[in-house]
């Protein structure tokens, strides 16, 4: 087999989990219920935002928050402070893409 197949977990309920992480990508899969959020960061990397379900509410340094709706991809630069939450009755589902790879942002 060619390809490598990644699964992602199927959810109603708050997930957090690493799809896969290599030199190349980090991809990361979230579903967030309603008033839940990430704790505050700074990105790690070049950081895309897929927002599959729901709507992403999104404060990027000392902007005011700006919401996204289901079908939005969001470009994040790197090392810009981060509040993530779903401040709707809808879950909110993410797929996180990151590239490079944090572990070579690092390194770099």
């Amino acid at each position: 087999m060619i390809e490598k197949p990644y699964p992602f977990a199927q959810s109603d309920s708050k997930l957090i989990e690493r799809i896969l992480e290599d030199d190349y990508a980090g991809i990361n899969h979230m579903i967030l219920p309603k008033g839940d959020s990430l704790p505050q960061h700074y990105s790690n990397s070049h950081v895309y935002m897929i927002v599959a379900r729901g709507t992403v509410s999104l404060q990027l340094g000392d902007q005011e928050t700006h919401e996204y709706p289901c079908g939005n991809i969001v470009n994040i630069p790197y090392k810009i402070k981060m509040n993530v939450s779903n401040q709707h009755d809808e879950l909110l589902e993410l797929f996180v893409v990151k590239a490079p790879s944090p572990k070579t942002m690092r390194k770099a």
